[in-house]
């Protein structure tokens, strides 16, 4: 049997030499060696495609704005920005094929999107990949740039745009919460501190401040995404903007607010803002701050939920699949569980990105691939458990209304809503007697004749043990000595 036919190639050339490039890749020399060099995560930067669009919403604001200020001709300039299009709606986006870690401050990121959009504009017009004479990814698409104001546009481009699928994702996750509470609204509970009994709330109050939280952590996020507008485009190697022309930045600026709708400004010190990644350690830690806070809600939904016989079996959560190889029947609270290590890993990737950001030297961070993929990685992963939190988890939740009930009856926190007419001293004796001897508060409290007993329920409504109506009557005080005998 004949041996396969080899693939057909063709030959690209730079400093170092020549190398065989299959024949229908749309990257080039520079990406071969960059994937010869970082086998290390198997992750290449596709699997961020924010991070991709990103990266083509740079190349075709640079080819409108050298197009725009005479430094590349119409018809080159025209190719490179339908090309970048194509990237930008999704096309090709397999041929960016370095890894996500890698060493050179992302060189190796913006020659593999310098190569495919000039190979993708060589074929459109009907030219040869790799016919670099008439289009370079160097010279042409890679014109007025440097990777070292490149790639930290294109990541803060992408960036913003995978923050609003999270930030969606948040909004919605909040509104299931917000629908647990309408649900819950009238369900008391026995509130707790320091996992000890303390007063009565209504389980809707809880799920409400879940909610709440989430709110306020949507505010944080959007605020600190405002940090990645500032973009140092014009700056190229170090921020000296040498080899641009002078129009170029605010050119280039104009058509990438223009392309990707954000409110992106140039930063007013090129030399700072090449070298500092600063904005990217606050925004990876509003991340953190909210990936954290799911977590401490995940906390309590597992605690809420444990049980269910002899754990606090306030809630039940959606029995999503077996929970054990040996004991049969059990279930296991997966999705929250699987919300927590998100969270872990998110903490992690924000000391990742402290560290990297540190680790800045002179007039550049050498370390912004590690940053960038930090970052893609922390706000993809809390979009998926957002969902399935959703999706799989809150959505489905039930209250053991029950026992709930059977708990506040026989809570002695009941007799701090009693304080205000029967007062402390009173209230802290009728408490030590229905621990001991296992008896209702408000049976205690109308047998002593301190409150009849429609008085006692008026004061232990649902409304007014979560304190939704307040009381202001005055506190007529009783001391304990005062109390009749049992």
């Amino acid at each position: 049997m004949a041996a396969d036919a080899p693939a057909p190639t063709r030959t690209e050339t730079d400093s170092l030499g020549s190398l065989e490039i299959p024949a229908d890749a749309y990257w080039g020399v520079h990406t071969a060696r960059a994937e010869e060099n970082f086998p290390i995560t198997k992750r290449p930067i596709s699997v961020y495609p924010d991070m991709i669009r990103g990266l083509a919403m740079v190349k075709q604001a640079s080819a409108r704005a050298n197009k725009q200020i005479g430094t590349l001709d119409a018809e080159r300039a025209d190719l490179i920005d339908a090309a970048a299009q194509r990237v930008i709606d999704g096309e090709f986006h397999d041929q960016f094929i370095v890894g996500v870690i890698q060493g050179g401050a992302g060189t190796s990121t913006n020659m593999n999107a310098n190569e495919v959009i000039t190979n993708i504009a060589l074929e459109m017009a009907g030219r040869q990949k790799g016919d670099y004479a008439y289009l370079s990814p160097i010279d042409h698409t890679n014109r007025s740039q440097s990777t070292n104001d490149v790639y930290p546009t294109a990541i803060k481009i992408g960036l913003s745009l995978n923050l609003r699928s999270l930030l969606d994702e948040l909004d919605l996750l909040r509104r299931s919460f917000l629908g647990k509470a309408a649900e819950f609204h009238d369900v008391l509970k026995v509130g707790r501190t320091q996992l000890q009994d303390a007063v009565p709330m209504t389980l809707g109050q809880e799920f409400n401040g879940f909610a709440s939280t989430l709110g306020y952590d949507h505010k944080r996020l959007t605020e600190n995404a405002s940090l990645l507008f500032e973009i140092n485009m014009g700056a190229t190697a170090i921020g000296t903007g040498i080899t641009t022309h002078p129009a170029y930045a605010s050119a280039v600026l104009h058509h990438l607010r223009e392309i990707s709708g954000l409110d992106l400004k140039t930063a007013d010190d090129l030399v700072e803002s090449t070298s500092d990644t600063g904005s990217f350690m606050s925004f990876s830690s509003s991340l953190k701050r909210n990936a954290i806070k799911l977590s401490k809600i995940c906390n309590d939904l597992r605690l809420l939920s444990s049980g269910p016989q002899a754990g606090l079996g306030e809630i039940n959560l959606p029995a999503k699949q077996a929970g054990s190889s040996i004991m049969p029947g059990k279930v296991n609270p997966v999705i929250p569980e699987v919300v927590n290590q998100v969270a872990f890993a998110v903490a992690g990737a924000d000391t990742t990105v402290t560290m990297a950001v540190e680790g800045g030297q002179l007039q550049l961070n050498a370390f912004e691939p590690v940053i960038a993929h930090s970052i893609f990685q922390s706000i993809t992963w809390m979009q998926q458990a957002m969902w399935t939190l959703r999706v799989n988890c809150v959505d489905g939740i039930t209250a053991n209304r029950d026992r709930l009930g059977a708990m506040v009856g026989a809570s002695v926190g009941v007799v701090t809503a009693l304080t205000p007419f029967i007062g402390y001293a009173a209230s802290a004796a009728l408490a030590k007697t229905a621990l001991l001897t296992n008896r209702n508060v408000a049976d205690l409290v109308v047998e002593a004749g301190l409150m009849t007993r429609e008085e006692v329920m008026k004061q232990i409504s649902p409304a007014r043990l979560s304190g939704l109506e307040t009381v202001t009557a005055a506190i007529p005080v009783i001391a304990a000595e005062d109390l009749p005998e049992n």
